[in-house]
């Protein structure tokens, strides 16, 4: 990913989860400690995967865990976030992560965005909305009474890695429900992958290994090549909203 103001990796592949520690080493060797925010399911089911790649690359893994449904995506779980970041002495060289779905991403993003005036943070995006979309381009913030995503920031990750693997604990309804994003991503800039969804959606939706990295990374490379162009949102990156405008109204609902 490459845009005005930063330029950084977005990893696609099995067994990443493992292996964040060490490429998270190499992006920050001065880094002695990771803080992990995740929420307690996600913890549960691959926490002690990435809290053992972390700790064999030598950095040592604090864990901060939020409720991941959409209420909690309030200024109040950032500051309870906050202090807590405080309270273990965390500084202007922390490293933060945000290990999760959308809600978690978005989340810790805007702390990262707004800790002691900026942190560094990654992206490891555990759902299939947060892998082909949320977590990639920067875009952060939390909801207000009036709405969804009305208090934010744009603020780049150090990186994004993508492990299909970890789509595999999302519930049939879930995953189906992010396959809307890949849809998007087809219908607005890419109709071949429209039409690889038309030949193998059966394997799509059977999360098969080489299906799931086709829909990612042809859907990850149209986000990035639209974010480069208009990174602030001011014009082409508006496309990116297509369907969100009245899904969120319904929300609201």
């Amino acid at each position: 990913m490459r845009t005005a103001r930063a330029r950084y990796p977005v990893w696609v592949g099995a067994g990443l989860l493992r292996d964040a520690g060490r490429r998270l080493r190499g992006l920050r060797p001065r880094a002695r400690r990771l803080y992990l925010i995740s929420s307690p399911r996600v913890w549960r089911l691959w926490g002690r995967e990435v809290a053992r790649g972390a700790r064999a690359a030598g950095l040592r893994c604090e864990t901060l865990l939020m409720d991941d449904r959409e209420e909690a995506k309030r200024l109040v779980t950032v500051e309870r976030l906050a202090e807590e970041l405080l309270r273990r002495g965390a500084d202007r060289g922390a490293l933060l992560a945000a290990f999760g779905g959308g809600v978690v991403g978005d989340v810790a993003g805007f702390l990262a965005a707004g800790y002691m005036r900026g942190v560094d943070y990654v992206q490891i995006p555990t759902t299939l909305v947060g892998q082909v979309d949320s977590a990639v381009g920067g875009k952060t913030g939390v909801n207000l009474r009036g709405g969804k995503n009305l208090l934010g920031a744009f603020h780049q990750p150090l990186a994004v890695l993508t492990d299909p693997h970890a789509l595999a604990s999302l519930p049939a309804r879930e995953f189906r429900a992010g396959l809307y994003e890949v849809v998007k991503a087809a219908v607005i800039g890419d109709p071949a992958l429209f039409r690889y969804l038309e030949r193998r959606m059966g394997g799509v939706l059977a999360r098969e290994e080489t299906a799931l990295r086709t829909i990612l990374v042809r859907s990850i490379r149209l986000k990035a090549r639209i974010v480069s162009r208009d990174e602030r949102e001011r014009g082409l990156r508006q496309v990116l909203n297509f369907g969100h405008t009245i899904g969120h109204a319904l929300e609201t609902l």
